[in-house]
C-alpha cells in the first residue's frame, strides 16, 4: 500500500469550468488539490468550498505552460505526501484571429499549456491513478471536432485532446480507470475575453453555464463516459463534420469569422 495519500487535482481551477468543477467535486468528497497561476483567487475558491461545509482544497500556485511546471507542481504534491487519484486537466486558452496575424510566442505558448502539458499530467500519475482506480477529466471542447478559421491553432489543439482522451480511455478501462473527454461549446467565463472574443461571437443557443457543463461533466466522468458534450445543439454540432464536407465546414466557419471581423 501506499503512504501517500490521494487527492483529486484539478489545473487551471482560479475561475470558469475549473473553479465550478471543483465545487462539483467537494460536493462529492473528494479531497481536493488546486492549481492555477493566480493563488489570491485559488484561496478565495478554497475559502468559499471550505464554508460551504466541505473540505478545503489545498491551494498550489503554479503556472503550466512553462516547461518546468509540471515537474514542480509533482515535487509539491511528492513533499506534501499526495498523489492524484483523479487529475482534471482544465487549464488553457484560446487565441482569436487569423494564425499569421497572431504573436506567433503566444501561440506557441498555447499548444505549450492545451499540449503538452495537459499530456505531461495526464501520463505523469498513471502508476497513481490505476492504483485507485481514478481517472483522468480533460476539458476540450466542441472547436476540436472542426476546423477553425480565426482559431486555426486552438482548434487543433482541441483536436489533439480529444484524440488523445479517446485512445486513454480505450487503453485504460480494462483497467478500470475513467478517462473522459469534457467538450462544452460557449461557456459565459474569462476565457472569451482573454482569447479576444466578443460576447456575441456564437449564438445565444449554443451557450452553457460553466456550473452546468461541470455537473455534466462530472456526471458524465463518474460513469465512466468516454466523451460529454453538454447541450444538444453543441451535440449536433459535433456530427455535422461526420455529415457534410470538410470544404463546407471550413466556409461556415470563416463565414463567422468574417462577419465579427467586419463587426469588430
Amino acid at each position: 500500500m501506499s503512504p501517500m495519500q490521494p487527492v483529486c487535482l484539478i489545473t487551471g481551477a482560479s475561475a470558469g469550468i475549473g473553479a465550478a468543477l471543483a465545487w462539483q467535486f467537494a460536493k462529492a468528497g473528494h479531497a481536493l488539490v488546486l492549481t492555477a497561476r493566480r493563488e489570491a483567487q485559488l484561496a478565495a475558491l478554497a475559502d468559499e468550498i471550505a464554508a460551504a461545509g466541505h473540505a478545503r482544497p489545498l491551494v498550489i500556485a503554479a503556472d503550466l505552460a512553462t516547461p518546468a511546471g509540471p515537474a514542480r507542481l509533482a515535487a509539491t504534491l511528492a513533499e506534501r505526501g499526495l498523489e492524484p487519484a483523479i487529475v482534471v486537466n482544465n487549464a488553457g486558452f484560446g487565441l482569436l484571429g487569423e494564425a499569421a496575424e497572431l504573436d506567433r510566442a503566444r501561440q506557441l505558448a498555447m499548444i505549450d499549456l492545451n499540449v503538452r502539458a495537459l499530456t505531461d499530467l495526464s501520463l505523469r500519475w498513471l502508476d497513481s491513478v490505476r492504483r485507485h482506480r481514478g481517472g483522468i477529466l480533460n476539458v476540450a471542447s466542441v472547436a476540436g471536432f472542426l476546423p477553425g478559421h480565426g482559431m486555426a491553432v486552438y482548434h487543433a489543439t482541441k483536436a489533439y485532446v480529444i484524440s488523445f482522451t479517446e485512445a486513454l480511455h480505450a487503453e485504460l478501462k480494462a483497467e478500470g480507470v475513467r478517462v473522459c473527454a469534457l467538450c462544452p461549446g460557449p461557456v459565459q467565463t474569462e476565457f472569451l475575453g482573454r482569447a479576444g472574443m466578443p460576447q456575441d461571437y456564437f449564438p445565444d443557443y449554443m451557450t452553457r453555464s460553466a456550473e452546468r457543463v461541470a455537473r455534466e461533466g462530472y456526471e458524465g466522468f463518474m460513469a465512466g463516459h468516454r466523451v460529454v458534450v453538454p447541450g444538444k445543439p453543441n451535440r449536433i454540432m459535433t456530427l455535422l463534420p461526420r455529415l457534410l464536407p470538410r470544404t463546407l465546414m471550413l466556409a461556415l466557419t470563416e463565414r463567422r469569422w468574417r462577419r465579427a471581423n467586419r463587426r469588430g
